[in-house]
């Protein structure tokens, strides 16, 4: 089970609830989350009155508020780096395929 950062978590809520055309999904899978999971933290939030009826994103006190494009730069970067562990991960495993293929093919003597 993953778990992810408060801030993490305010971001996406913040991204879901910014542009009303969006869907859970649409959203959960730029993000690499889960739907339900973000509809949770979204109920949650609204629940705990951190999600503003504007839905913007929330404030960082040290630097005033934060833009919506700032928002979606983290997120961004966050998606970038999720996707590059994915291309590692998938050409690790089409070597093993390939060097698999190798053995299996000189191994057949027909």
């Amino acid at each position: 089970m993953k778990s992810y950062s408060p801030e993490f978590r305010a971001d996406a809520v913040a991204l879901y609830l910014s542009d009303p055309a969006r869907t859970y999904a649409s959203v959960a899978k730029d993000l690499g989350v889960n739907r339900e999971t973000l509809r949770l933290w979204v109920r949650q939030a609204r629940r705990d009155g951190t999600a503003a009826a504007k839905a913007g994103p929330p404030a960082k006190p040290a630097n005033g508020p934060v833009s919506s494009d700032a928002v979606l730069q983290e997120v961004l970067e966050e998606e970038n780096k999720q996707l590059r562990a994915r291309i590692r991960e998938l050409e690790l495993e089409r070597d093993i395929l390939r060097r698999a293929a190798k053995y299996f093919a000189g191994e057949t003597n027909w």
